[in-house]
C-alpha cells in the first residue's frame, strides 16, 4: 500500500531535554495541518530534525527520542552541532534565507557552508531512502532541503516527488550571484511537482533554470531528461474555520475583555517573527512620524508589537531587537503619559487564545514586511473579521505573497514612510461599511483556498503531472519496441532515413553558427549512408551553402531551406521549381527594426526565407518581440503566398509552398520503402511527419504536441538509436 513521505528541516513535534527526561510536544504549524487534512494515503511518515543535536545525547537517549517519535509516525534525521551550525545556521540561514528576501548585503558565500548543506541534503536522503517503496508520494519542503528531490531521484529513479518553497524564489540577478546556483536548481529539478506561493516566484525560477540550466519550458513544464516537470503556484492557506469562530470560544471573550478592548483607544496590531526581513523598525519609525504628523491621535491609539523569539544565538538577531526596544522606549517616552501607552511590546510568542483575542480587538493589523513569502499572520487577521460587527483593517505590504490574494487590503510599499503613515489614518478613520465589503472579499478568498485545498490540491497536481509523464513513457521506445524496431531494419531490403538537423541531429547552440557537426554525429551518418540498402536525407532549414560545407563530404542527400533546394549523393544542387521571392524586399526592413530593437537578435537570410533569430537575447524580451513580430508579419503577409512560423527561438518567414513535408513525400514516392525512419523536432518537422506512412518509426526529439509515433529526450538519445542500426 503506498504512503506519504514528508520531509521537512523539522518535525512537527518540539523534542526537549529536562532533568535527564525527554519531553515531546506537537508543533503547531500550517504545514502539518495541512498534511494532517489529507484522507489519503493513510499511511505517512514524516522526516526531520527531532531539534536536539546527536553529539550531545547519549545512544540510550537518541534511541529513546526515536522510538518516541515512531509511535507519532516521526522519523529523526539526526544531526551533530557541527553540522547544525554548518547547514541550518550556516548555509540556509545566512546565505539563502538573507538571499531569497532581497538581503544581499547579509548574504555569505563560504565553501565550508556549503559543503555542510551538501552533506546534510546527502544525510535526509540515506536516512529516507530505506523507506522508499513504488507508488510513494514524497514532499519535500522548503529551502533547507533543495538538493534532496535530486539525490533522492538518483536513488529511486521512479519516485513520484514534490517540492514546496515557503519562501520567496528571487530574481535572476540574485540567484547568478550564488557559487553552487546550478547545483540547487538541478537539485529542485529532481522534483515532478515544484510548488511557490505565487506566480511571480514561479516566474523567477524558470527564468533561472533557463539562463543557468538552458531548459526551456512551455506552460510552466520543463522537459528534464525523460521526465515531465511542472512549476505552478499554491498560495497556502489558513485553516479558516479556527479564526473565524474564534471569537465563540470562551477564552477568546475572556482575553478581549482582559485587553481592554471596549476602551476609548484604538488598537493597531503588529505580529511577526523577529526578523530583519519583517520590517518592524521601518514600521516603528512610521507609527513614531504618525504621532508627529498627526497629534490629535495621541492618546486615541496604541500599537501592540508581537515579536516572537527567532535566531536567538545569532548577533544579527539580537541587535535588531535591542535597536527595537529601544525605538519602543523612545517613542513611548516621548509621548506616553500616565494612563496612555502608544506602543506595547511583548517579545514573545502568544497562544492562540491571546492572539486570536487580539485579532479580534484590533482595528487595524500593520503587516509590513520587506520582504515575505506568504504570511499567513495577515490571513488569519481576515478571518477572524468573520461576521463581526465591528471589523478590523488589514494594512498589508506589497512585498508579502500574501499580497497577490488579498488585494482589497490597504496595500503599501513598505519602504515609504509617508504612505505608511497615510495608511494609518486611512486605517483609523474608514467606515464600518467599507470595511466589511473589503473584508468580505478577502474572507471569501481565504475561506474557500485553505491549508486543507492548498495541500489537496498540491497532491493532486502532483498526480496529474505523474499521469502525464505515465503518458509520455507509452511514447518512448522500451526495449521490446527497441527489438521491434530492430527486427524491421534489419529485415528490410530498401530503407529511407528521413532526418532533421538542428535540435535533432545536434543540440542547439546559441550561436546558429556554432552548430556544426562533432566527429560523433559524422561517424554515425557516414555508417548508416555507407550501407547499399540505405538512403539517408539530411533535411534542415539550414541553406545550402552551410549545409553543403557540412555534410557535402559524407554520402548522403540533403534538402536546404526546408526543401528548397537538393542534393542528391555527391550531385550538385537543384532548384526543382523555381520560388517567388520579391516579397523579401518588404519583410527585411521590419526584420532589421526588430534586430535593432531586440539585443542578442540577429537575421538570416536565405534564398527563399527571412530567419529572425533571438536565442542569444534577455528571455523575457525575446518572448515579447517575437510575439509582435509574429502578430505584425500575419497582418501584413495575409494577402501574400508566404507563411510566419515560430519556431525555437525564431520566426520564420517562408513560401508556404515549400515545406519538409512536400521534400518528404518526393522522397517516398521514389520507390517501395519497407522500412522509414524520421526525426524532428520543432514545428516544420511536423509536415514531415505528417507525409509518412503508417509503418514509418517517426521520433519526436523533446517535448511539445507531435504527430510522431515516438518520442526521445534528445539529440543525444536519437544518435544512440542510430548507432544501433549501423
Amino acid at each position: 500500500m503506498s504512503k506519504l513521505i514528508i520531509v521537512s528541516n523539522r518535525l512537527p513535534v518540539t523534542v526537549s531535554r529536562a532533568g535527564g527526561k525527554i519531553n515531546l510536544r506537537p508543533s503547531v504549524g500550517g504545514v502539518a495541518t495541512g498534511m494532517s487534512s489529507l484522507s489519503e494515503p493513510e499511511e505517512r511518515l514524516w522526516f526531520g530534525w527531532p531539534g536536539l543535536a546527536d553529539d550531545r545525547l547519549t545512544p540510550e537517549a537518541e534511541q529513546t527520542v526515536a522510538q518516541k517519535l515512531h509511535e507519532l509516525d516521526c522519523h529523526p534525521v539526526f544531526l551533530s552541532a557541527k553540522d547544525v551550525r554548518g547547514f541550518y545556521s550556516g548555509f540556509s540561514n545566512k546565505t539563502i534565507w538573507p538571499l531569497f528576501h532581497y538581503f544581499v548585503q547579509h548574504a555569505i558565500f563560504k565553501e565550508e557552508l556549503w559543503e555542510s548543506y551538501k552533506r546534510v541534503n546527502g544525510l535526509f536522503c540515506q536516512t529516507i531512502s530505506p523507506y522508499i517503496d513504488e507508488g510513494d508520494t514524497i514532499w519535500i519542503h522548503d529551502y533547507q532541503l533543495m538538493l534532496l528531490p535530486r539525490l533522492i531521484r538518483e536513488q529511486a529513479p521512479h519516485a513520484k516527488i514534490g517540492f514546496f518553497l515557503h519562501i520567496p524564489f528571487p530574481s535572476f540577478e540574485l540567484v547568478r550571484l550564488i557559487p553552487w546556483r546550478e547545483e540547487i536548481l538541478e537539485g529542485l529539478l529532481g522534483a515532478d511537482l515544484l510548488g511557490f506561493h505565487e506566480y511571480d516566484y514561479v516566474r523567477h525560477f524558470l527564468s533561472s533554470v533557463y539562463r543557468i540550466t538552458g531548459h526551456e519550458h512551455q506552460l510552466s513544464e520543463l522537459h528534464i531528461e525523460d521526465r515531465l516537470v511542472r512549476v505552478d503556484a499554491f498560495p497556502m492557506g489558513i485553516d479558516y474555520d479556527k479564526y473565524a469562530d474564534s471569537t465563540e470560544q470562551p477564552d477568546v471573550q475572556r482575553e478581549i475583555e482582559r485587553i481592554g478592548a471596549n476602551r476609548d483607544v484604538r488598537l493597531i496590531i503588529s505580529v511577526d517573527r523577529l526578523d530583519y526581513t519583517k520590517g518592524i523598525l521601518v514600521r516603528l519609525e512610521a507609527y513614531d512620524w504618525f504621532l508627529t504628523t498627526h497629534p490629535e491621535y495621541r492618546g486615541k491609539v496604541s500599537l501592540v508589537v508581537i515579536a516572537v523569539p527567532s535566531r536567538t544565538k545569532v548577533d544579527q538577531y539580537n541587535e535588531l531587537r535591542d535597536q527595537i526596544e529601544q525605538l519602543v522606549g523612545r517613542v513611548n517616552g516621548t509621548y506616553g503619559t500616565l494612563d496612555w501607552t502608544p506602543i506595547s511590546y511583548m517579545y514573545r510568542s502568544l497562544p492562540f487564545d491571546k492572539l486570536a483575542a487580539l485579532y479580534n480587538a484590533a482595528d487595524a493589523a500593520l503587516i509590513t514586511p520587506l520582504r515575505d513569502g506568504m504570511n499567513l499572520v495577515a490571513k488569519e487577521f481576515i478571518a477572524c473579521q468573520h461576521e463581526k460587527e465591528h471589523q478590523g483593517i488589514l494594512i498589508l505590504s506589497e512585498m508579502a505573497g500574501a499580497a497577490s490574494e488579498l488585494c482589497e487590503a490597504i496595500v503599501v510599499n513598505p519602504h515609504n514612510k509617508d504612505r505608511l503613515v497615510g495608511a494609518i489614518k486611512e486605517a483609523l478613520e474608514m467606515p464600518q461599511e467599507e470595511r466589511r465589503r473589503r473584508n468580505r472579499l478577502m474572507q471569501s478568498r481565504v475561506s474557500r483556498y485553505t491549508v486543507s485545498r492548498w495541500a489537496h490540491d498540491f497532491i493532486s497536481n502532483l498526480n496529474d503531472i505523474r499521469a502525464q509523464q505515465e503518458d509520455l513513457l507509452t511514447a518512448r521506445i522500451s526495449a521490446a519496441r527497441q527489438e521491434e524496431i530492430d527486427k524491421q531494419y534489419h529485415a528490410a531490403k530498401r530503407r529511407l532515413f528521413l532526418l532533421d538537423y538542428d535540435g535533432t541531429l545536434v543540440p542547439f547552440v546559441r550561436r546558429p553558427e556554432d552548430a556544426h557537426p562533432d566527429p560523433q554525429v559524422l561517424a554515425i551518418l557516414k555508417t548508416l549512408a555507407g550501407d547499399p540498402k540505405n538512403e539517408v536525407v539530411v533535411i534542415s532549414g539550414r541553406d545550402k551553402e552551410t549545409l553543403g560545407a557540412w555534410l557535402g563530404d559524407l554520402p548522403v542527400n540533403l534538402i536546404a531551406e526546408h526543401g528548397a533546394f537538393f542534393r542528391t549523393r555527391d550531385q550538385a544542387w537543384d532548384e526543382p521549381v523555381p520560388v517567388e521571392t520579391d516579397w523579401k524586399r518588404i519583410i527585411r526592413p521590419i526584420l532589421e527594426l526588430y534586430v535593432d530593437r531586440t539585443p542578442g537578435s540577429l537575421l538570416e537570410e536565405k534564398d527563399y526565407s527571412l530567419v529572425w533569430h533571438c536565442r542569444k537575447s534577455e528571455p523575457d524580451l525575446a518572448k515579447l518581440r517575437t510575439q509582435e513580430l509574429s502578430d505584425a508579419l500575419t497582418t501584413l503577409t495575409a494577402n501574400l503566398n508566404i507563411g510566419v512560423f515560430e519556431g525555437s527561438k525564431i520566426v520564420e518567414i517562408k513560401n508556404i509552398s515549400v515545406n519538409k513535408g512536400e521534400a518528404a513525400r518526393m522522397w517516398l514516392a521514389k520507390q517501395d520503402w519497407s522500412f522509414v525512419f524520421c526525426a524532428g523536432d520543432d514545428y516544420t518537422d511536423e509536415d514531415m511527419f505528417a507525409a509518412l506512412p503508417e509503418h514509418a518509426v517517426s521520433c519526436k526529439i523533446g517535448g511539445g504536441s507531435s504527430k510522431a509515433r515516438f518520442r526521445l529526450n534528445g539529440p543525444a538519445e536519437l544518435r544512440r538509436l542510430l548507432a544501433r542500426f549501423g
